[in-house]
């Protein structure tokens, strides 16, 4: 399954087995199959590019990576990578950027790994050195236009730990703050935070709440 965020609305793609999860089709949710063509998924993305009318729109084929393969030929893609940083005391890294909550990432450089990219891009937004690289969390998708062409930004995100507690928020990058807070209360609480990193934040809530 993939999970897009399109202006804000999440766009999953799926099997035709994993589809009968999402249940029939609503006047906020739409379950549509997929018809084999460019231009159909083009006329997904405009609508939801366009409105807000839907709150998700699921899409089915038999062929899942067939699906995936059609829907990425409408973008140009970007790779990513960034972490979910945990502090001794078992607080979050957060990052307050652009008027939403975020999580520190960053842009793949030529020759990296996204494990090399994640750490890099913490150290780089947030003033951090001592950290250890975790498992990895999870791949998140957005969407976006950059000098009126369609990207598909795929993100690689990991579990790290610091024992660093001073944060220093890159301004060059429009981080307004940086802080360490409690997640369940994040969480638990109404945040402007984007679609993506929310998911990010659960998955990892869902893992420190095990090994805790």
């Amino acid at each position: 399954m993939y999970k897009i965020y399109i202006n804000g609305t999440p766009l999953y793609l799926v099997s035709s087995e994993d589809v009968k999860s999402f249940g029939p089709t609503t006047e906020r949710k739409l379950v549509l199959r997929h018809m084999g063509k460019k231009k159909f998924l083009v006329n997904i993305v405009h609508q939801l590019e366009t409105s807000e009318r839907f709150e998700a729109i699921i899409v089915f084929d038999p062929d899942l990576e067939r699906l995936w393969a059609d829907f990425q030929k409408i973008y140009k893609p970007i790779t990513a990578a960034g972490g979910a940083v945990f502090n001794a005391e078992g607080k979050v890294l957060l990052i307050h950027r652009r008027g939403s909550w975020d999580l520190p990432k960053g842009k793949m450089d030529p020759g990296e790994t996204p494990e090399l990219t994640a750490v890099r891009e913490v150290q780089e937004e947030c003033g951090l050195q001592q950290i250890t690289l975790g498992k990895h969390l999870l791949d998140t998708w957005h969407t976006y236009e950059h000098k009126e062409k369609k990207m598909l930004k795929t993100t690689h995100w990991y579990l790290m730990q610091t024992t660093d507690h001073q944060l220093i928020p890159q301004t060059e990058e429009d981080i307004e703050q940086a802080v360490w807070a409690d997640l369940d209360e994040f969480l638990a609480s109404p945040n402007e935070v984007y679609g993506n990193i929310s998911d990010v934040l659960k998955k990892a809530q869902s893992i420190v709440g095990r090994e805790s």
